[in-house]
């Protein structure tokens, strides 16, 4: 355990915390606040980290049971008098990366950036004309970013940059159904077995008509730039079932001048050729299928009822259907994987060709039944790597495709990152949209959370839909009233 204590006035308790965890994944840590934490506090403890804060000065100590490690100390930022709370926070965090890197010999490929986004900050530099070496020296000097890390998000910010200079200014949507076959171990997502939801399904799409049918017409003066339907799985419904919802979208959006329309058949135990030929008759461009892993114990294992053979039957069909653009998702870390369980499945990635790559580093949630099962004594081996990436990022060279976006979790293996690659042309504008945060994403659904983002970007409201599918359904009108309070105003 590592305890955190904060004296006197401090608000970067998060950044601190994000510095720990990168430094000691799976640690838990405790925040005290007002009084220092002593070795008589009755709980066990391996080390301690003292932020003394005062007006003008801060100071840091780290601890461990015996003694002091170190010590760093230095003045809060001023700029022309004025509190300069970002060169404040961007000093502490590499004051205490020091302090840490220094003591477990351990440098984070990452540096100090602990946020979701990394790549907004090289997309930052983009756009005001730095060139690639004047972003590594400032992404080296400010944030301690590996070479490869800096190199990486230089590319897939000139990449996006590009991307979304060809895109005119307007809104997404994005379509949550909270259905699957069945849940996944390490899914902390809102999604629901459709087998217990049989009856309501229609009820659900009912109510997402009723909030679609409100967005169309009050952004009807607006270009509707792309849709994404995710979840969950849309191929969990019937083909009946997404025939009624393609249909309904095609009747209230125009969905004929879109940059992009995708949807998720992510699960092959989801997939028909019948549903595959409702979705092609809407001219969906994009379809995700994902596999995850090609390694069928895994698979039954986290709990995805499929096998590398019904992926290949499904990739196969769609294929042969004339679905030209299709995105896999694949997982590192997963339980009990090795480095040859991941190259096995890239090797069969070269094979399929894939139009796009999406490399997920596992994020075990608290809500995740994974994450339930490790705390209640079930033991998984889990394991990430920068090596593990390399085999990825080779597969992505090799197979024709080029790194596009890039986030990052909370709680990720190995502290690394989720990338998406793809052929050039085939890039997933929807997905670089929300992560560049450069316009209005509705969010339509249980578990949706609209992004409004402002003419200048500078301001971002979330307008948060409840999860639970009973719930959204009872109280449609309630999150059609949240989204119009803020698209009119309170008084219309």
């Amino acid at each position: 355990m590592i305890f955190i204590n904060f004296v006197g006035q401090f608000d970067f308790e998060y950044d601190i915390q994000g510095i720990i965890r990168s430094f000691y994944p799976g640690e838990e840590l405790k925040s005290v606040t007002g009084q220092k934490p002593a070795a008589d506090m009755g709980e066990p403890y391996d080390y301690i980290l003292i932020c003394d804060f005062s007006d003008y000065h801060m100071e840091m100590t780290f601890c461990d049971r015996e003694q002091v490690i170190e010590r760093k100390s230095f003045e809060k930022i001023y700029l022309d008098g004025q509190y300069d709370r970002k060169e404040t926070k961007d000093t502490l965090k590499r004051q205490l990366y020091d302090i840490l890197s220094g003591y477990t010999h351990k440098e984070l490929p990452w540096g100090t950036l602990s946020g979701i986004r990394p790549t907004k900050i090289t997309s930052k530099m983009v756009e005001e004309g730095l060139s690639d070496e004047e972003i590594f020296h400032r992404m080296k000097r400010d944030y301690y970013l590996s070479d490869g890390k800096i190199k990486e998000s230089t590319e897939i910010s000139r990449t996006e940059h590009q991307i979304l200079s060809n895109i005119e200014e307007g809104y997404s949507i994005y379509i949550g159904i909270p259905f699957c076959p069945s849940k996944c171990l390490y899914c902390s997502f809102t999604s629901n077995p459709v087998s217990a939801f049989q009856n309501r399904v229609d009820e659900y799409l009912d109510a997402m008509m009723k909030e679609m049918k409100f967005c169309a017409e009050a952004y009807k003066e607006k270009r509707l730039c792309t849709i994404y339907i995710g979840g969950g799985t849309p191929t969990a419904l019937s083909a009946k079932q997404l025939d009624k919802l393609l249909g309904y979208v095609e009747e209230i959006f125009d969905t004929k001048h879109l940059y992009e329309y995708t949807i998720e058949a992510g699960r092959p135990d989801s997939i028909t050729e019948e549903k595959l030929r409702v979705i092609k008759k809407y001219d969906i461009t994009r379809i995700s299928i994902n596999p995850q892993t090609m390694k069928d114990d895994t698979l039954k294992l986290i709990g995805r009822n499929h096998t590398t053979a019904q992926f290949l039957e499904s990739y196969e069909l769609a294929r042969k259907l004339g679905f030209d653009n299709i995105n896999m998702d694949f997982i590192l870390g997963l339980p009990n994987e090795t480095i040859e369980d991941v190259r096995q499945s890239m090797e069969m990635v070269k094979q399929l060709k894939p139009d796009s790559l999406t490399i997920h580093s596992l994020a075990v949630k608290r809500a995740a039944r994974l994450n339930f099962e490790q705390r209640m004594g079930k033991k998984y081996e889990i394991h990430n790597s920068e090596e593990l990436m390399d085999v990825t990022i080779q597969t992505a060279q090799e197979t024709g495709l080029r790194p596009y976006y890039l986030y990052r979790q909370k709680n990720m293996a190995g502290n690394l990152e989720n990338v998406g690659y793809a052929k050039s042309g085939k890039e997933g504008i929807y997905n670089i949209l929300i992560m560049e945060e450069k316009q209005t994403i509705l969010a339509i659904g249980a578990g949706g959370s609209s992004k409004m983002v402002s003419d200048d970007c500078n301001v971002i409201e979330r307008i948060e839909n409840v999860k639970d599918v009973k719930t959204y359904i009872e109280r449609i009108d309630d999150m059609i009233e949240r989204k119009r309070k803020y698209i009119y105003g309170k008084d219309r």
